[in-house]
């Protein structure tokens, strides 16, 4: 029960890490990350039965939707590590295996990719987007901080 509590820490850990980075990039670069709130619409409407979407952007706000998507950011970070668990056992908590850690933390770029985009209208990997690879880069570049923050965040939990 412990390494259930350390892995969901851990992730949480690594969401805030992630969150940090998007933070950088985005007074470097002047580009804004996935804006939560889309999280929560997308989430909100399967409620109702509708899991995909011709686009997000133009689909009904749902209730509360910034702090939903902000809380559910966080809760797939913990379910992602949670994941981690299931796959790998409780070894890379402590800071066992942090190249594991660190290539799962990238490898979890697929659910955007294969998933959450395509399903919001915006096509696998962001083939949709207006700039594809520009939202390709930075959804590597925000799993490999979560990777980062997840290896950080075993040593510490």
């Amino acid at each position: 029960m412990e390494e259930i509590w350390r892995a969901g820490l851990a992730g949480l850990a690594a969401t805030a890490f992630m969150d940090g980075v998007s933070v950088m990039r985005r007074s470097i670069t002047g580009r804004a990350g996935l804006d939560y709130a889309l999280v929560a619409r997308w989430v909100g409407h399967m409620r109702k039965g509708r899991f995909v979407h011709e686009n997000i952007m133009q689909s009904a706000p749902v209730a509360f939707e910034r702090p939903v998507g902000w809380a559910l950011h966080y809760v797939i970070g913990a379910l992602l590590a949670w994941g981690l668990l299931g796959l790998a056992g409780a070894r890379w908590i402590g800071g066992g295996q942090p190249l594991l850690v660190l290539a799962y933390g990238v490898a979890t770029v697929v659910v955007p990719f294969l998933i959450m985009q395509p399903a919001m209208g915006l096509g696998i990997a962001a083939s949709r987007m207006p700039a594809p690879w520009v939202a390709r880069k930075g959804s590597m570049i925000s799993h490999l901080a979560f990777g980062v923050g997840l290896m950080l965040a075993a040593y510490l939990v």
